[in-house]
């Protein structure tokens, strides 16, 4: 049995998504079914398929800093500072040297890149005289965790944490591991991402054959369906304020969840084609370091990006890991707010955390035509299920074969 110095927990979180900028409105979305996705023009590719959010950048910076930052450091900061106030905790009072940043990002700079060298082909005449001297601090990595060192004034640790799609599971991961590690008090940590900023993502995917489309771009991106034609890019962030629930304990915070368990592995196979053994090793190792079984997982929310083979090879690996669990409940969130890349796994664990609470698993975008080769036991299809939710497993997969899996638990 843990002692409460080394259960981790969440006690505040703060996000911006396609469906809205705090929990209630992710959650209201997802319940009744809303899509967040919009067709939107983006440079070089037209008209395209997106998850966008609209959120006050300046809410909590000036508009000085906004305009020396990015977009992820500005997503990273207002997610960041509404993870801070939901939590409750008299942040002037910490020690800002034992709080940590910990941001998940899929990849960071080439917006501002893009931006640059446009300007610099139509606007400058190829003059780099006229190249902003932002550009170095705006594209280093480290950016949308340094953000918002300097909006709060931390002088803990601050990174970011490069694991493609996975990178929001594994940004909060870090989280938990420095505060066993003892080396803060106080994790802020998650993903972020301002994807839909860059043409070349969008190119990328188009050349890969796997950036969904539809005249109707609420059925742009359709997981699991036969006729799903790929990923919709989308923007967004959520950040949890994370902390021993011993200290949660002494100043009497609400907890949304305890952290019981997680992996990551590689799958040393391909660029980009998923691997169904290395998935299922994923998920089996983090039900281990939970004490669980399988059976005791009441919610997998699934990565499903909306890919041909992504979808299958998941599916497959779901199944033969829950395929006999009666009462686990099988629900994917990117067909309503789309693929936010290195936030992904942070935004769709916290649009499952208010099942504990509410009663509900949330569906899936409805499927009107299921692939056979996805057809799997206790697939929420379109209508949220009552159902008692005391356990929920995030997957997060990434290019390169990175595999997450984070499990919470309802605490008490």
């Amino acid at each position: 049995m843990k002692n409460d110095s080394q259960r981790i927990v969440i006690t505040g979180i703060g996000l911006t998504s396609p469906l809205g900028n705090n929990l209630a409105e992710l959650r209201d979305g997802l319940l009744s079914g809303k899509s967040g996705i919009v067709h939107t023009e983006i440079r070089h590719m037209g008209k395209v398929a997106a998850g966008l959010c609209k959120f006050d950048e300046t809410k909590h910076q000036s508009k000085k800093m906004r305009k020396r930052g990015t977009r992820a450091g500005a997503i990273s900061v207002f997610c960041t500072k509404e993870a801070v106030i939901d939590s409750g905790l008299d942040f002037e009072a910490l020690d800002k040297n034992r709080v940590g940043v910990y941001v998940g990002i899929t990849e960071h700079g080439n917006v501002e890149t893009e931006n640059e060298i446009h300007d610099l082909y139509t606007t400058h005449n190829k003059d780099v005289s006229f190249w902003s001297h932002h550009h170095n601090p705006r594209t280093v990595a480290n950016n949308p965790a340094g953000e918002v060192t300097l909006n709060l004034g931390i002088t803990g640790p601050h990174y970011t944490i490069g694991a493609a799609c996975a990178a929001g599971n594994l940004g909060i991961i870090q989280g938990v591991q420095q505060l066993l590690l003892d080396e803060v008090d106080v994790s802020l940590a998650g993903g972020v991402s301002e994807s839909t900023e860059t043409f070349g993502i969008f190119a990328a995917f188009k050349a890969q054959g796997a950036l969904g489309h539809h005249e109707d771009p609420a059925l742009a991106t359709r997981p699991m369906d036969l006729e799903r034609n790929g990923i919709v890019v989308s923007e967004g962030g959520a950040i949890y304020v994370l902390e021993r629930l011993s200290d949660a304990k002494k100043r009497n915070a609400k907890i949304y969840a305890e952290i019981i368990g997680y992996h990551t592995n590689s799958d040393a196979s391909d660029f980009v084609l998923p691997n169904t053994e290395r998935q299922i090793e994923c998920m089996k190792m983090a039900i281990k370091k939970a004490g669980l079984e399988p059976f005791d997982i009441d919610i997998v929310n699934m990565h499903a990006t909306g890919t041909t083979q992504g979808d299958i090879q998941e599916c497959q690996a779901i199944a033969g890991l829950f395929g006999e669990s009666k009462t686990t409940y099988i629900n994917a969130t990117k067909g309503f707010i789309g693929h936010a890349m290195g936030a992904a796994g942070a935004l769709e664990l916290a649009g499952n955390i208010p099942s504990f609470t509410d009663g509900y698993v949330h569906p899936c975008k409805k499927i009107d035509n299921l692939d056979p080769q996805c057809a799997i036991p206790n697939l929420v299809n379109g209508e949220k299920v009552a159902h008692n939710v005391k356990t929920i497993l995030n997957n997060s997969f990434g290019m390169l074969g990175i595999n997450s899996t984070l499990i919470v638990r309802k605490y008490s």
